[in-house]
């Protein structure tokens, strides 16, 4: 199936980033394998709706219902038991990760209030990028009625690159704005 991102489909996309990489196989050309989307509530230990409320919005802005996080260990300090659910989860993988790729490059952060690019200090070393988002309510599929609190979320973005310039280019070439 030929996705269409833009109006370079993703033989076009690799063979642009083959040259640019100067990479001799086409299959050494870095991917993108999926999309993490993580969020943590350390206040649903004082209230659990906290992570009802939050997995119906997380539900609508991905498309896909996000599975609960759960404590690993206590932390009295915390007032944290083990198993205390303290987060959620969405992985996102084919279409639904080039769909919301899409809706996040295009339309979301386009509306964040004075957008100047994504910082460049993201990356972990392995190529994957981890961008942090403030606000939820910068999706607008997201309805207001349903929205109690503003959260944040990381969005981290998974590839097959084995150096932090590789999926730096790679995210370029997708159409990630990259702070100058």
């Amino acid at each position: 199936m030929d996705q269409m991102r833009g109006n370079i489909n993703r033989e076009q996309l690799y063979q642009k980033l083959q040259k640019t990489l100067k990479m001799d196989n086409v299959m050494e050309v870095p991917k993108l394998v999926k999309i993490v989307i993580n969020c943590g509530l350390g206040e649903s230990l004082k209230d659990g709706k906290v992570i009802d409320k939050m997995k119906e919005q997380l539900r609508v802005i991905c498309g896909q219902t996000p599975v609960v996080t759960r404590a690993r260990k206590a932390i009295s300090t915390f007032k944290l038991r083990e198993d205390d659910a303290i987060g959620l989860k969405v992985t996102l993988r084919s279409k639904r990760m080039w769909d919301f790729f899409t809706r996040l490059i295009s339309i979301a952060l386009p509306r964040v209030r004075d957008f100047r690019g994504v910082p460049k200090k993201g990356f972990d070393s392995h190529g994957n990028y981890t961008l942090g988002i403030s606000e939820q309510i910068i999706f607008p599929e997201l309805d207001y009625s349903i929205v109690d609190k503003v959260r944040g979320f990381e969005v981290t973005f998974v590839t097959t690159a084995r150096t932090d310039a590789e999926g730096k280019e790679l995210l370029t070439v997708l159409g990630m704005p990259f702070e100058k």
